[in-house]
């Protein structure tokens, strides 16, 4: 598969692949103040998106005894775990000293090696570089890799055939391989707007650049949106089939988390409401009689965090 491409036929593929692995996760239509679709894909296994790129990697690659490796700051890391432990294989996980105690439990309790790289994620993926140079292990980027972003284009081939309609997706942003999977699924035909942090912007600035380039990292959302630059596969995708990107705050994400909690009681960590937040807050305004959709895309908050940011709303 060429760097720069992930065709509709490669999520196909991928989506055949996944399938005995993967949860069929569910729609839920809001209505109110907010009207929207939300895919709600942090119902999935593990709690993120994530095993789609997992499995569909592991399950096209020959897997050395040595095993996997994977730099993580959680839900990637959780999934690679959870996919390697399913199919039989060895799995090491590096990650940044900002990982949350949910998703750290979430990879051990899949029996994988963790090991901690550094105090953010571009340590971590440097430590587990240098693990699979000294050992052979094989390597499973986080958002950077077709393979990985051909399984999570199968979400939006999911989502279309589930949905009664849609005009414009929102999706969270962070190293761009949920976005680019979306995008190169939708090719268009479904506007494509992507959502960053404020404090977590690489997308936003590779646009602005014509190139990805490297960026500040300080949000609320940065152990699963925080990638200091945005991966060249998916800026390739994106510069073609992506609408726009859009920002919001960290207190937005937060008010989203508690929306969410309101309307629907599922628990969100704050890159998995980060999408939810352009709506609600008004960052992202659709047009009269837009449909939208929002992928709500990972479960594995903090919980005593949670707890104390949705008590005025229980």
């Amino acid at each position: 598969m060429p760097l720069s491409t992930v065709t509709p036929a490669d999520i196909e593929a991928a989506a055949e692949r996944i399938r005995p692995y993967v949860r069929r996760t569910p729609l839920l239509r809001l209505d109110g103040p907010v009207r929207c679709e939300l895919k709600l894909e942090l119902l999935q296994v593990m709690g993120s998106f994530k095993p789609r790129g997992a499995f569909n990697t592991l399950t096209s690659v020959d897997v050395p005894e040595s095993g996997v490796a994977a730099a993580s700051g959680g839900n990637h890391g959780a999934a690679v775990a959870y996919a390697a432990h399913t199919l039989g294989h060895k799995a090491a996980i590096f990650v940044p000293e900002i990982v949350r105690a949910a998703k750290r439990a979430l990879i051990e309790g899949a029996g994988a090696e963790i090991h901690v790289g550094g105090a953010r994620y571009p340590e971590a993926l440097a430590a587990c570089e240098a693990y699979q140079a000294a050992t052979g292990a094989i390597g499973i980027h986080a958002y950077d890799a077709p393979l990985t972003v051909a399984g999570q284009g199968t979400v939006a081939a999911e989502w279309e055939r589930d949905s009664d309609g849609l005009d414009t997706v929102l999706v969270a942003v962070g190293g761009g391989g949920l976005i680019a999977g979306i995008a190169a699924w939708f090719q268009g035909r479904v506007k494509v707007v992507g959502v960053e942090p404020e404090g977590s912007r690489c997308l936003h600035a590779a646009l602005e650049a014509g190139r990805p380039v490297d960026v500040d990292i300080d949000s609320i959302a940065a152990d699963s949106l925080g990638a200091r630059s945005v991966g060249a596969l998916n800026y390739a995708i994106a510069s073609q089939h992506v609408a726009g990107v859009t920002q919001v705050t960290d207190a937005a994400i937060e008010d989203a988390q508690k929306a969410l909690w309101r309307a629907t009681r599922l628990v969100t960590e704050p890159g998995g409401a980060t999408a939810f937040a352009a709506l609600a807050s008004g960052a992202y305004t659709p047009a009269p009689g837009e449909r939208v959709g929002v992928l709500v895309c990972g479960a594995n908050a903090d919980l005593p965090t949670f707890a104390d940011l949705t008590a005025e709303t229980a």
